[in-house]
């Protein structure tokens, strides 16, 4: 009876040892043998054969679960593939209809924003640099009544027919758009007509308004930033000394919206952010100071002129922000106690990631700039208010004072001439 209950027991260990090792390779299946009642399966070696055939039947058994699960880890991998790919067409066709049902207009224009195709961004900033150029030309036309010539009347009368071409391609490029005609490579080709004839126009322009720049005092200018890019920019020639308190002022124009990028920037070694006003994407306009930001309450984006100004001092970092001669914010714990750093660069339309580069085009400055200011302490409400009105008694800025000999513009930033609270809107 002992004998028989540890044939048992040994031959049941077995079974649970050999369940046990296939348990990693997948459903246990049992083999079976018929033995004596008598025999000892612990002690007594088993039959050649049987043991043979047992052994054969396990490696066999194995391959088979090594196969399977083999089978199993490649069909997994191109389910996976085939998913993922699935997951591409399936968001690939939610955008395409979603564009298919937009309606024109409905969208923000945001920097960054992918709901507008290039193209389309394109033409719109196209069409910006266009309205730029008429207002230039409206205005070497009144130029031309004080000071006739017919040179110059006849020079106005060509480019504004090249204008009105440009207009006519722009709107045949939309009609196109809007049709769904356009293939990418023809609204490169589009592109790169529509810009090369709009440098020459501003080349042209430029030309008459020298003109005017013989003639101009040295602060009666403006910069303009036409497009949204990261070459176009106005570097100024001075910079800045140590300044333990300061207030920047001057006039913007723009109509970006929302985001009307960053109207100057100052940069000092090791530090790209030592002075910065910028507005990007949905975020308010802010100023930053050593990389220590605050939030102003300016809303400028309207497409009119506006005076701003933006105090502060190390002590306690207190600041105030004025938009046209009215004092609309303050705050403090600006980066107090720290001084603006000297020997920087300062330029105006781009943001410096770089000290003077590493210009992001998304930051850009699009829009209109005149009369900046830089003094090294806190201006009265008085004073504001008079530069804001024009006042006889306002001051020029006593660190940078807006000259045109302190300014140099590049990759197709304009000046052209600009006389505060006389073109106002």
């Amino acid at each position: 009876m002992p004998a028989r209950r540890a044939a048992r027991t040994c031959a049941l260990l077995a079974l649970c040892l050999l369940g046990s090792a296939a348990q990693d390779f997948g459903p246990t299946r049992f083999i079976c043998t018929s033995v004596p009642v008598d025999a000892d399966m612990c002690g007594a070696p088993v039959a050649a054969g049987g043991a043979e055939e047992l052994r054969s039947n396990v490696l066999q058994l194995r391959e088979t679960v090594l196969q399977q699960k083999e089978t199993i880890l490649s069909q997994k991998e191109t389910i996976r593939e085939l998913t993922t790919k699935l997951g591409r067409c399936e968001s690939q066709s939610t955008l395409d209809t979603a564009a298919g049902r937009k309606q024109p207009g409905s969208g923000k224009n945001t920097m960054g924003d992918l709901s507008r195709t290039p193209a389309a961004e394109t033409l719109s900033q196209l069409g910006q640099t266009l309205q730029s150029l008429k207002t230039r030309l409206e205005n070497l036309e009144q130029y031309s009544r004080l000071n006739s010539s017919s040179q110059t009347n006849s020079l106005k009368d060509l480019l504004q027919s090249k204008i009105d071409d440009l207009e006519r391609q722009v709107l045949s490029r939309v009609n196109t758009l809007e049709e769904g005609k356009g293939g990418p490579r023809n609204d490169t080709e589009e592109r790169v007509k529509i810009e090369s004839a709009l440098t020459s126009l501003h080349q042209r322009i430029s030309e008459l308004e020298k003109g005017q720049k013989d003639n101009r005092p040295g602060d009666k200018f403006q910069l303009t930033f036409p497009l949204r890019t990261n070459y176009m920019y106005a570097k100024v020639r001075k910079s800045l000394p140590e300044m333990y308190a300061f207030t920047v002022c001057m006039w913007l124009k723009a109509s970006a919206a929302p985001g009307v990028g960053t109207p100057f920037s100052y940069a000092v070694p090791g530090q790209a952010n030592e002075l910065v006003l910028i507005e990007w994407g949905n975020n308010p306009m802010e100023i930053l100071i050593n990389d220590k930001v605050a939030k102003l309450p300016f809303v400028i984006n309207d497409g009119k002129w506006h005076h701003i100004c933006v105090t502060w001092t190390t002590r306690d970092g207190v600041w105030e922000a004025y938009q046209d001669g009215t004092q609309g914010g303050n705050g403090e714990n600006l980066a107090p106690y720290h001084p603006i750093k000297p020997q920087g660069v300062l330029v105006l339309g781009q943001e410096q990631d770089t000290l003077g580069g590493g210009f992001d085009a998304t930051q850009a400055f699009v829009g209109e700039l005149a009369h900046f200011n830089i003094w090294d302490r806190k201006l009265t409400p008085g004073e504001v208010y008079n530069l804001a009105t024009c006042s006889a008694k306002a001051l020029s800025g006593n660190v940078i004072a807006w000259a045109e000999s302190h300014i140099e513009i590049y990759g197709g930033a304009t000046k052209w001439t600009f006389e505060a609270c006389r073109q106002i809107n």
